[in-house]
């Protein structure tokens, strides 16, 4: 669950521009959470090679694939219904192939191919470059399947097709899998352990999107304080790395000042940070370099202790208090938001009421919440019987985030009458008349058009806000 997933973007369907030469059309949709977004555009990258256009109209599609989540069983409920669509599609249209891609191909592999006889094509996180391969089986009737995880990919040498795009902002990822085994989570499972990319392609697929025009990039990772390149491997293989190795490995907070430094006109974002992971090198480094963001994505799940302990989270309540204080103290004006999980098997009232102490501590800026749902094959699921009643859940829940409105309303009306820079990213969603963008922590404002365009850093003066948007208008372009 350390995974932001953006309820706006599920389903999103990714269209290229088209090659003149590329004759067969595949159309790909993605949900869940950020790290898929960014392997689709991986995936299409891959396949435009291989002669495939992309298309946003499923009936014209030869080849369509799902890039899927496992995080909550609604996500999974959402694509079997997209899979019986696609196979009411494939009656009318027989050549077409249906493919799986992601968290949930690795964890539903045979009950797709031989149970359900749904999809010809199962294809896990580590296996994107054996598409071709995949595809030609396919072609000449076989059931074609890899979820074999990998220890050592990465994507590195791929550069993504930037597709979900406004041409402002782009993900760039640096890890892939997870070691954290916190038991209400399949990550691990289906994304394999934590292995990080070279430093020299983050830069150089860094240093390309600065040369397109690109004026912030946000650094992707299940985990990304936990970043470390010592020459290729697995993270838990460090302490067998040579003296060398170690003395010329590269952490987070490094490669993050080579990132600001590298580009010091485009902003720098990063999520998703662990407490336990999280260094104070890491926010020493946010406070030195004007373009990161002054914004941490931390997830928290639960403020008892106890709750943390089942959850496996190796960090306690008191640590994660004292994160937050050296954020505040390094970082006055950094914005901090939250993933919860309320309900998880054995809480009690007492539990809950610690975590809404938690949240009147921190008062995030937003955050991200949700009732247990047990996933199939988490040590949560083996090992802890479902217990809170359903209602039970949805009331704490509603209180949770009641209080975090509360939170975000007192966080927005902190900038009243401040002029504060923004990136324009779009046009807003309630005016065509207004521009959309963020702020470097992360808050939605929007302003009148006048003379500015899309891609712009602009100043603007805050008059009004709601919990979730600042209103304002632009004093002029920022410095």
């Amino acid at each position: 669950m350390e995974k932001i997933i953006d309820e706006k973007l599920q389903g999103n369907t990714l269209e290229l521009e088209p090659k003149a030469a590329n004759s067969r059309k595949l159309f790909i949709e993605s949900y869940g959470c950020q790290m898929n977004f960014a392997d689709s555009e991986i995936v299409a990258s891959i396949l435009h090679k291989e002669g495939f256009n992309t298309t946003s109209t499923l009936e014209d599609a030869d080849l369509v694939l799902v890039n899927t989540c496992s995080i909550r069983d609604k996500a999974e409920q959402t694509i079997r219904k997209r899979l019986e669509k696609y196979n009411a599609v494939k009656k009318i249209n027989p050549k077409m192939k249906v493919g799986v891609l992601g968290c949930m191909a690795e964890r539903l592999k045979s009950k797709f191919l031989e149970e359900e006889k749904i999809v010809d094509l199962v294809v896990g996180p580590d296996a994107y470059k054996d598409l071709p391969n995949l595809i030609n089986e396919v072609e000449e009737g076989r059931n074609a399947v890899n979820v074999l995880l990998s220890k050592d990919e990465t994507y590195g040498d791929i550069s993504p097709v930037r597709l979900q795009t406004n041409g402002v902002s782009a993900f760039v990822s640096i890890t892939r899998g997870c070691d954290n085994m916190c038991t209400f989570c399949v990550v691990p499972f289906t994304r394999g352990r934590e292995r990080s990319r070279d430093p020299q392609s983050i830069l150089e697929e860094i240093n390309d999107l600065a040369s397109k025009g690109y004026k912030e990039i946000t650094l992707l990772g299940q985990n990304v304080d936990s970043y470390l390149w010592y020459g290729g491997g697995l993270k838990k293989d460090f302490r067998n790395a040579s003296e060398m190795q170690k003395a010329t490995a590269t952490g987070f907070a490094d490669l993050l000042k080579l990132v600001a430094e590298a580009q010091p006109k485009m902003r720098v974002r990063f999520s998703t940070s662990n407490p336990q992971d999280m260094t104070v090198d890491v926010i020493e480094v946010m406070a030195r370099y004007r373009n990161i963001c002054n914004y941490i994505h931390l997830p928290v799940q639960s403020g008892s202790n106890r709750i943390l302990k089942e959850m496996n989270r190796l960090h306690t309540r008191e640590e994660y208090f004292a994160l937050i204080d050296t954020i505040r103290k390094l970082i006055p004006d950094c914005a901090i938001s939250q993933d919860l999980i309320t309900g998880f098997p054995t809480e009690t009232e007492e539990d809950h009421q610690d975590t809404l102490s938690l949240m009147e501590y921190v008062k995030y800026d937003y955050g991200f919440m949700f009732a247990y749902s047990e996933r199939p094959g988490t040590m949560a699921a083996r090992k802890l019987e479902d217990d809170v009643p359903e209602e039970t859940k949805s009331r704490r829940l509603a209180e949770i985030v009641a209080l975090q409105r509360e939170h975000s309303l007192y966080r927005t009306q902190q900038f009243l009458g401040k002029t504060v820079e923004v990136l324009i990213e779009k046009e807003s969603k309630k005016s065509t008349l207004e521009w959309s963008g963020r702020t470097e922590q992360n808050t939605v404002a929007v302003f009148p058009k006048e003379h500015y365009k899309v891609g712009d850093f602009v100043m603007v003066e805050i008059l009004d806000c709601t919990s979730a948007t600042l209103k304002g208008k632009a004093v002029g372009m920022a410095p």
